[in-house]
């Protein structure tokens, strides 16, 4: 944010903050041994906003924290960013036995306090004060302010509360504030005998785990002492062998919220509904103490599961039991766990893994649904934003996928996503860009960005769908691949071979061109119709190329989801090629790894001297990568950008010659474009 880029320092620890370097396991037992099971995050959950003279509202994803801006919040013309976050561990300090905090302590950040109006902070909380004379005399819900995380907090008096709902008014502002919503009693009379006993007060839990359950697994209950359950949670306390183990990242498999009229001594169960699972013994019950609760922070127990036999792994159920000790009150919620991690092997072993899915998947081809692909219309890209150029760039050493301009040219930017990338020599910020009908990168700082109303003369950054999908395929001519995988995997979910044949040129073929076992199945008419282009592709080496083709053909036929999944595909064996003996950097850049595990992935690729040959240094890479791209599930766009980023960090980065990975980054970014321009929305229809 603009108020950061003056403190180096405060900027770094923000950064830091956000982007936590962070091991997520999925077989915590198994993990000293397990190497490749680690990514980089986000483990806070924020929001920042950018608002005008007009106002607007900012929330908390996935919560019931806002942030009202009125409208002349700020002058016309200026910006105001607001930022929220929630921090799941409220001030000690508001807990006590005349407060207590029900509602997650709330970081707000604002850029500009050249302010007119005031800002309007809306919490739903976890409390409702009873309505009983007693009650309604003695508290209420209250917000707490201050400067600083730590405090001292001040009660602000500008509130309006309806219901579970408080709305505050906050006139004092400042670059950085901190807000928390309590109950609060002006004092304790009997029967009464802390603030609770004046509130219906709700518990909220959540189960957390690993993204993919493993034959032994931990999950973590957690109590909560407000209603904001986040989707991801760094479990710092795992433990193996008695050794504290780097934090863990995990997902939220479950949630359940009950009402909890004052503090009391819990007893949690978790117990397996599958027989093939079990808890283990001296986890399958534990306790949370009353004085636990009364802190307000967040309460965390952890059961391990684990598979009995050498069974197949799928997905379980398994039951939340929730008792109130000195009461016979008992909660309970079934929670379903992930799927399994998928089978990650080497390249040797991924044909048969294609396979394998082939069989999972296959049925018979009439059963298949028909699927109309849509028609590919040759026609001018509809560009919304474009910029115009401060100064002029031109290289004497022409870099692939990088514009060259003039001051005061007329870019369309296709999009408003970012690309971090490599330039000249250091790594910066850029906008996917057209001019001159060539599509390319350029720098966000050397640009005005400007809508289309207020584009001059627009004439040089036209561009046709045709010509975009053929440059944006363009790194494919350069990128490695194998030919059966690509086989496979085409073959498996294109799912009419015509459609494919009249956008690779061949629409006078028939189904008399198939033989009797071809015939029956559609995947192996689709296959049979990939295999002539290969063969007519490798009769004219000189001016075609198989790849290349493919995948201009697959963008015409809008399959993104499987022209994406090959694009990852081929740029990580190409990365793993490119990088050889370099891999080992790259993977403790990117993942971690200690060298024992980076020796684990090369242990099955050493030849008689023990060692892994020079030229088959690719493989330990490929299987690191391959395992690393696949924790990100269908997150293609962060798989190659976060390569990308490790790749131009490296000591002598490969991406300084090699820029197939930029145009990589270039294609994925244009498909919103591209599918918004080329297909009729009234054919899909």
């Amino acid at each position: 944010m603009t108020w950061l880029q003056n403190d180096r320092e405060a900027y770094k620890m923000a950064w830091l903050s956000h982007r936590q370097l962070t091991r997520s396991c999925l077989d915590l037992e198994a993990m000293s041994h397990s190497p490749g099971w680690a990514q980089t995050q986000a483990t806070d959950i924020h929001v920042v906003c950018k608002l005008n003279h007009e106002g607007g509202s900012v929330q908390l994803p996935d919560s019931d924290i806002n942030i009202h801006v009125p409208v002349g919040h700020v002058l016309p013309g200026e910006f105001q960013e607001v930022g929220l976050k929630a921090i799941l561990n409220p001030p000690l300090s508001c807990n006590n036995e005349l407060s207590s905090t029900v509602s997650p302590l709330i970081e707000l950040t604002l850029s500009n306090l050249n302010t007119s109006e005031a800002i309007f902070l809306e919490v739903k909380v976890a409390a409702k004060v009873k309505s009983d004379p007693l009650s309604q005399v003695m508290s209420d819900i209250v917000c707490f302010f201050s400067l600083n995380k730590e405090g001292p907090f001040k009660k602000l008096e500008n509130c309006y509360i309806y219901q579970d709902t408080i709305q505050v008014k906050l006139t004092d502002l400042s670059h950085v504030m901190y807000a928390v919503i309590a109950i609060q009693a002006s004092k304790i009379q009997p029967p009464a005998t802390n603030v609770w006993d004046y509130v219906h007060r709700t518990v909220s839990v959540g189960i957390y785990g690993p993204k993919y359950i493993h034959p032994s697994f931990t999950a973590v209950f957690t109590v909560f002492g407000h209603n904001y359950i986040p989707g991801k949670l760094t479990i710092c306390d795992i433990k193996k062998g008695g050794k504290s183990m780097p934090p863990v990242v995990f997902q939220l498999w479950g949630k359940h919220t009950f009402l909890l009229e004052k503090p009391q001594d819990l007893n949690i169960s978790l117990i397996s509904c599958d027989p093939d699972f079990q808890v283990k013994m001296e986890d399958q019950s534990k306790n949370i103490k009353k004085e636990e609760l009364k802190t307000g922070e967040m309460v965390r127990q952890q059961f391990l599961f684990s598979m009995l036999g050498c069974r197949e792994m799928h997905f379980f159920v398994f039951l939340v039991q929730i008792k109130i000790l000195k009461s016979s009150q008992v909660t309970q919620f079934h929670v379903t766990t992930p799927d399994p991690a998928p089978k990650l092997s080497g390249i040797i072993n991924r044909p048969k893994r294609l396979q394998n899915r082939k069989e999972i998947k296959s049925a018979p081809w009439l059963l298949i649904p028909t699927i109309k692909y849509p028609k590919f219309q040759d026609k001018t890209l509809s560009v919304n934003t474009y910029g115009v150029a401060l100064k002029t760039v031109l290289r004497q050493n022409k870099i692939d996928y990088l514009l060259e301009y003039f001051k005061g040219d007329t870019i369309a930017l296709l999009g408003e996503d970012k690309v971090k990338a490599i330039g000249q020599t250091k790594m910066k910020e850029w906008y996917v860009g057209v001019l001159r009908r060539k599509i390319g990168l350029v720098h966000c700082k050397n640009i005005k960005v400007i809508p289309k109303e207020q584009a001059m003369d627009t004439a040089d950054s036209e561009l046709t769908t045709r010509n975009l999908v053929e440059q944006i395929a363009l790194p494919f001519k350069k990128l490695t691949y194998i030919y059966s995988v690509v086989l496979s995997t085409v073959s498996e979910s294109v799912y009419d071979w015509r459609a494919l044949a009249e956008v690779l040129g061949y629409s006078h073929m028939s189904l008399d061109d198939f033989n009797e076992a071809q015939i029956d199945k559609e995947s192996e008419r689709v296959a049979h119709v990939v295999k002539k282009m290969k063969q007519d592709c490798h009769a004219n080496k000189k001016k075609r190329l198989f790849l290349y083709e493919l995948i201009v053909a697959l963008l015409k036929i809008d399959c993104q989801g499987l022209v994406a999944r090959l694009t990852q595909d081929t740029v990580i064996l190409t990365s793993a090629v490119k990088l050889g003996k370099s891999w080992r950097e790259l993977a403790e850049k990117l993942a971690r790894l200690t060298k024992q595990q980076i020796e684990a992935y090369e242990v099955p690729h050493h030849g008689k001297n023990g060692a892994v040959a020079l030229e088959m240094m690719w493989k330990p890479a490929y299987d690191f990568l391959y395992t690393w791209a696949a924790h990100y599930g269908d997150g293609y766009r962060d798989v190659l950008q976060d390569l990308q980023s490790a790749l131009d960090k490296m000591k002598n980065p490969v991406t300084k010659q090699w820029r197939e990975l930029t145009g990589a980054l270039i294609l994925v970014n244009c498909m919103e474009v591209l599918r918004a321009s080329a297909f009729s929305k009234m054919e899909e229809e």
